[in-house]
């Protein structure tokens, strides 16, 4: 597949940007790559550029010992050795525009997106040029998914919907037989899982007891991972794909609670972290229904209020949501006023969590769904956890 030259640059006219700039040195810019579609051959040891104005013919430059790493690519090319022809190239492939995309975000604030180092930044900005986020345009090109990515996350989100149940059903066959089963068993019983049914999933998934799910990225590990009793609570939290090219992921977390009847304390935050949950998946689709814009930080602000509301602001440490693509935290919006604003307008064909929790000293509860936005309408992608998983009963 070769690069969207008309599709982005369709989108830098409707932004009212010159062009794009990417920059790369050492492969540290994969979305440059993506984007681009981009496979240079041998080591990227030596600075490239690449602009496309919003219109003509898009422009290079490279260094001499590797010339050849843009040549797949439409449009000329410059080459420099020395420094001195390096900064005269950079000025003469921006040919006078004055207002440009780079992967950079201010003060940092989306990290994923901010790739281009400050020197750089520093050096583009010597020339007179302002440069704004390429966050936006971004999303056009890397969160969107297709029909048939689709089609995948929801068939991995029946696989892994299964393998949850069954999960929370060792759990309770092996309580009823008085059987020992830690977090570490569970975890490996949803990677074999995994494994027989085609998905895959870089790291994860996570089981955790008690405390333990107080701790949003805790890891259960074969030599030091709790047993599961009757009366625990437990977070199970589950993430994968299909292995198939192109695979978007499905990312839930569910409760549970080892007996017949949950304590007060744990019921109630259950049900307050659902109902957040619940406020911004309505914000969404009443928002995309009515075809009206709304942006990550206020689908954070929606569950973030009603959490503060019932008085456990102060325990909901992390961001509402993320976006979901091929890798698991993806490039689109992200659901989040807390611990960046982000204020991307959330887009059609683009995939996110939803997923407030309240972490507690004793233990800690997250609910997590993913959230699709279609053209005309948003809808949760798989079943939504409305009650604690009895386990064992």
């Amino acid at each position: 597949m070769s690069m969207q030259l008309e599709g982005i640059q369709a989108a830098l006219r409707e932004q009212g940007l010159d062009g794009w700039l990417f920059f790369d040195h050492h492969a540290r810019d994969p979305l440059a790559y993506r984007v681009l579609n981009l496979h240079p051959p041998g080591i990227i040891s030596r600075r490239w550029y690449y602009y496309v104005p919003a219109a003509g013919e898009p422009r290079g430059l490279v260094h001499r010992i590797e010339s050849h790493h843009l040549d797949e690519l439409p449009g000329t090319r410059t080459a420099y050795s020395s420094w001195g022809e390096q900064a005269s190239g950079i000025e003469k492939l921006l040919g006078g525009a004055r207002r440009i995309a780079m992967q950079w975000s201010p003060n940092c604030a989306l990290p994923l997106v901010s790739l281009v180092d400050g020197g750089t930044i520093d050096l583009i900005r010597s020339l007179g040029v302002e440069i704004v986020s390429s966050a936006n345009l971004l999303q056009y090109f890397e969160a969107r998914w297709n029909q048939e990515q689709l089609d995948g996350h929801l068939e991995a989100g029946r696989l892994v919907d299964s393998a949850l149940r069954d999960a929370f059903g060792l759990i309770g066959g092996r309580l009823r037989a008085k059987s020992r089963v830690t977090e570490w068993d569970v975890a490996q019983f949803l990677r074999d899982r995994f494994a027989a049914g085609g998905l895959f999933a870089e790291d994860g998934p996570d089981c955790a007891v008690n405390a333990n799910a107080s701790n949003p990225h805790y890891e259960p590990a074969a030599d030091s991972s709790v047993s599961i009793e009757q009366g625990d609570t437990v977070l199970i939290d589950l993430w994968a794909k299909l292995q198939r090219p192109g695979s978007v992921y499905y990312d839930i977390t569910w409760m549970g609670y080892c007996g017949a009847q949950p304590p007060s304390a744990l019921q109630n935050v259950f049900t307050i972290v659902r109902d957040a949950r619940a406020a911004a998946v309505q914000l969404v689709t009443t928002a995309v229904a009515a075809g009206a814009p709304i942006h990550g930080f206020e689908v954070d602000d929606a569950a973030r209020q009603h959490i503060r509301d019932a008085g456990f602001g102060e325990y909901f440490i992390h961001r509402t949501g993320h976006s979901i693509g091929e890798d698991v935290h993806g490039t689109g919006a992200n659901m989040d006023n807390l611990e960046t604003h982000d204020d991307r307008q959330i887009i059609p064909w683009t995939c996110f969590s939803i997923e407030p929790g309240i972490y507690l000293p004793e233990f800690g509860v997250r609910s997590e769904v993913n959230v699709f936005v279609g053209e005309k309408a948003a809808r949760v992608t798989g079943a939504a956890q409305d009650r604690l998983v009895l386990i064992g009963q």
